[in-house]
């Protein structure tokens, strides 16, 4: 499970939200769905677009220019995950879930802040969006390396959840900044912004996946793992490296019983500054235009074969 939270050095979260709201909607309007895929937080899942934008441009109080107005937090399963919620559930029964899972995933982000006026999501200002799939990149190697058009679908399993979150509180009263990092050593730091371990945040999504969903994650494939190794000691290595040959199995939390066969775990996803992919400038090709360019390619085909077949 990929869990990141984006801040932006270029200043995209420190105005309006609309351009990254629109975006983030893109996929209604290149697939026009008979039921649109709407906007959700802990109390519903009908919230339009422009709900979206005015609430939390309108949620701004003693925020200056250069302060950041909002975060994006990108909730991103691996195929693996994806799989395994869709043998559970199926397929539309997968994406209830997954967002069910972005609900508790905020509560968990809300109590990080260890604020006694801030406990769950409902004291946060915050939209969901559940995506399909992911789009090549600008900054992708194969587009660079001319092997798709920027804009074009990523194959395989690719559903993930974006979520925007307020830089205040839902009173617009309480400033809460994930990006502080005196997790709780400077008390008076603490008491504006709230402390904030985003390690534990991440591990805690993690374990909240596994738990639920009764996944059985090799030690080897946690977050815990990955940080140890990249940013532990020596001996703190060691010892998750020796805890792998004692592990027991997960048992699920709930009564679903799942049966997998033995499967090569894929790689997660690589740390990404999505604000800066998904608010890029105007001179690029826009989203979604390598899609579009496949599916007129398509339909010219489908012309010159009625003509081949009427001649």
């Amino acid at each position: 499970m990929y869990i990141n939270i984006t801040d932006s050095e270029k200043g995209d979260n420190k105005a309006s939200s609309g351009a990254l709201v629109h975006y983030l909607d893109k996929e209604n309007r290149l697939y026009k769905p008979e039921e649109p895929m709407l906007w959700f937080n802990g109390s519903t899942d009908t919230v339009q677009a422009y709900e979206v934008k005015n609430k939390l441009d309108n949620n701004v109080a003693k925020l200056c220019r250069e302060d950041a107005k909002f975060f994006l937090i990108n909730i991103s399963p691996s195929q693996k995950e994806i799989s395994h919620l869709k043998e559970l559930y199926g397929e539309n029964g997968a994406r209830e879930n997954l967002k069910a899972y972005a609900i508790k995933v905020m509560d968990g982000y809300a109590k990080n802040f260890k604020r006694a006026d801030i406990n769950s999501g409902s004291d946060l200002l915050w939209f969901g969006k559940l995506e399909n799939y992911r789009y090549y990149s600008y900054k992708d190697k194969e587009v660079k390396s001319g092997l798709v058009k920027r804009g074009t679908a990523k194959p395989g399993e690719q559903m993930h959840v974006q979520v925007i979150v307020s830089r205040k509180d839902i009173t617009n009263k309480i400033k809460l900044s994930p990006m502080n990092k005196s997790r709780g050593r400077n008390a008076e730091h603490s008491k504006k912004l709230g402390q904030f371990d985003r390690v534990a945040f991440k591990n805690s999504g993690e374990k909240l996946f596994d738990q639920q969903f009764g996944f059985d994650r090799p030690i080897s494939e946690t977050f815990k793992y990955a940080n140890t190794n990249a940013k532990g000691n020596l001996k703190e290595r060691l010892n998750m490296r020796s805890a792998i040959s004692h592990r027991k199995p997960l048992k699920p939390e709930n009564t679903v019983e799942a049966t997998l066969e033995p499967t090569t775990y894929l790689k997660l996803p690589e740390p990404t500054d999505y604000l800066g992919i998904l608010l890029e400038k105007q001179n690029n090709e826009s989203l979604g235009a390598g899609l579009k360019k496949k599916r007129k390619r398509r339909k010219h085909k489908s012309q010159d074969n009625e003509q081949g077949l009427s001649m």
